[in-house]
């Protein structure tokens, strides 16, 4: 049976590399590349803030060939779409016919990737779809994973720096989603069962920014976060 040659969405945070671990299991599946959308002003990873020193450290650790996507800052969610469907196009001449993503339950959100990726033949997979998040910090962290919040909405300011466990839930406001699958927050994964070796860093400075963000319905919302910074050691 030949191989579904797959790119894999890669944001360096634990839904993203929970889901990676998933699908390196299958062997039904070749991961050709990992992809992440990069600020091309900050050189960070779009929205998770974390340094592309990082990124390529971590795709190093995982071994599989990494393709980042450079995206001016403030850019339309229509003027991304097409950054990606220009991407895509490229993607399917290198034999690539499925997507994988880490989302877990945002409807709205898969609707958007399987719409705008089916349109241009490409099939999309979610390895860890409709996966209880309340347990999932907890799994995360004795599934052999460790990470910490880099980047927390504004009202999450005490669990900025967090671990990625079982500890978790307990820090954040009342009624966030445990994963932060509604944006709440954003973390980096510095070792992992595939890891080759974990990632050695250092944490900087804490800094706030506020954003007018794009949503899939085309709207616009203004947030605040807490970034932290942090860096290879």
């Amino acid at each position: 049976m030949e191989k579904i040659k797959a790119v894999f969405n890669w944001s360096g945070g634990k839904d993203s590399a929970f889901a990676l671990g998933r699908v390196l299991d299958n062997e039904n599946i070749e991961i050709v590349s990992l992809l992440t959308t990069v600020n091309a002003t900050h050189k960070r990873v779009s929205m998770h803030g974390l340094r592309e020193e990082l990124l390529d450290l971590q795709a190093e650790a995982i071994g599989i060939p990494l393709l980042k996507v450079y995206v001016p800052e403030g850019q339309s969610m229509a003027e991304y779409s097409r950054t990606m469907a220009e991407q895509w196009t490229i993607l399917k001449q290198w034999g690539i016919t499925h997507a994988i993503f880490g989302d877990i339950f945002l409807e709205d959100l898969r609707r958007y990737r399987e719409e705008n990726l089916g349109s241009q033949g490409i099939t999309c997979l979610f390895p860890i779809w409709q996966e209880d998040t309340g347990k999932l910090p907890d799994v995360f962290h004795r599934s052999g994973f460790k990470a910490l919040l880099c980047c927390v909405r504004e009202n999450q300011a005490a669990a900025l720096g967090a671990a990625v466990d079982a500890s978790l839930p307990a820090l954040l406001a009342p009624g966030t989603d445990a994963c932060g699958e509604n944006g709440e927050y954003h973390s980096f994964v510095f070792a992992a069962p595939f890891f080759k070796k974990p990632i050695s860093f250092v944490t900087g400075e804490q800094v706030f920014r506020s954003f007018d963000l794009a949503k899939a319905d085309g709207t616009t919302e203004v947030q605040g976060y807490w970034y932290l910074d942090i860096l290879p050691a």
